[in-house]
């Protein structure tokens, strides 16, 4: 056991010292690599061999800077038309799901004796008329007075207000659509018996259609009515159109503010309670399209791109405000900037560098619509995905 002992107390002595060994000498070695940082500045004050890198000239266009918001369609106004006297319905020309016009005709009550009624009430209007005008002859030979001219007056009125009466009961009987859209409900059927209130169907107005969403209330005041809107509904459509409601009053719960965006839609292709999402115009940005390839961060993790001024490697901070599949919108570089497109990788801001300019082509071109036009953009609605 004496023998074990002693062998273990050596290995371990043994291990420790070989352990220990790596630490002797370790602050010489430790200066001699220097930081990333002194690194970098090294790179960068080593001028006699510069590093090689292609670039391009790129130039800043107008960006239209906008507000995201997710919504819904919802139609402008929903009916429900109701019978304003009552009788049995014994027509009813419309099924749901039908197209109307303002003025046509939804359910029909019979008749019943309205038309009797608006006869004898003409013929009381009648004999009223004819008494008043008589009364009035006798006046004026002085055999009548002001008082039973009064009285045939009241009872002229009384009958052309009975006349007036039975002519509107008898045209209450035709229930029409107050105005062009949709039948969604059929409520009456032929041989039920309307009350006034009983609803006949309900109408949907789709024509415009609206985008209705909530802005935060930082974004509320940089919003205007007429302001340009283009969405992407879930089915895929995409639509345009102009902001024409702006909330004044925000929700007590989510402290947002309603919008509401006019979208065209007489063929009623669009339907009401589609999830939407839609962009509004507020402005314009400078901004260049460039290569995601081209990103790169700096010591502090923030996102940016290399350029160079002359020959040497400058870092500009910038701020991503859109993806157009097949580049990146940016903002926070020079109107005129020559980006490095190849070798930036292996390049620091200030070090000396051989540059071999690239063709810059034809200018990006921004997804801008005419301020004052509403069209529809695939490309506008692709740089919202």
């Amino acid at each position: 056991m004496r023998k074990t002992t002693i062998t273990a107390v050596a290995i371990a002595a043994g291990t420790a010292l070989w352990l220990g060994s790596g630490y002797l000498g370790a602050g010489d070695r430790v200066g001699d690599h220097p930081s990333i940082a002194e690194r970098n500045a090294e790179v960068g004050r080593d001028d006699s061999a510069p590093n090689a890198v292609r670039a391009r000239t790129m130039y800043a266009v107008a960006f239209p800077e906008r507000i995201k918001v997710r919504g819904r369609t919802q139609n402008k106004r929903t009916v429900q038309v109701r019978a304003e006297t009552v009788g049995r319905v014994v027509a009813r020309p419309v099924e749901r799901g039908d197209r109307v016009a303002a003025g046509d005709l939804l359910c029909r009550l019979a008749p019943e004796d309205r038309e009797a009624r608006v006869v004898q009430a003409q013929a009381a209007t009648n004999q009223a008329q004819i008494e008043y005008r008589g009364s009035l002859r006798l006046q004026d030979r002085g055999f009548q007075s002001e008082t039973a001219i009064a009285q045939a007056k009241a009872r002229l009125a009384a009958a052309q207000a009975q006349l007036q009466a039975a002519v509107l009961d008898s045209e209450r009987i035709y229930i029409r659509a107050p105005f062009s859209g949709v039948v969604e409900e059929a409520s009456l059927e032929v041989g039920d018996y309307a009350q006034p209130g009983t609803p006949c169907a309900s109408v949907v107005d789709l024509d415009p259609m609206l985008l209705v969403g909530h802005v935060s209330e930082a974004d509320v005041q940089r919003l205007a009515t007429g302001a340009n809107a283009t969405g992407r509904l879930a089915t895929g459509e995409t639509v345009a159109g102009a902001v024409s409601f702006i909330g004044h009053q925000a929700d007590p719960e989510t402290r947002t503010y309603q919008v509401e965006v006019t979208i065209a839609n007489p063929d009623y292709r669009l339907r009401s309670g589609i999830t939407t999402e839609f962009d509004i115009a507020i402005g314009a940005l400078q901004a260049h399209k460039i290569s995601s390839a081209v990103l790169a961060l700096d010591d502090d993790g923030r996102l940016g791109v290399r350029t160079v001024d002359g020959d040497r490697v400058r870092f500009h901070l910038v701020d991503v405000v859109a993806d157009d599949g097949d580049g990146v919108w940016v903002t926070g570089l020079p109107r005129v900037a020559t980006l490095i497109t190849v070798g930036q990788q292996f390049v620091v801001a200030g070090q000396q560098v051989s540059v071999q300019l690239e063709d810059a082509g034809e200018p990006q071109a921004a997804p801008v619509t005419e301020p004052d036009a509403v069209v529809a953009s695939e490309d506008v609605i692709a740089l919202s995905s």
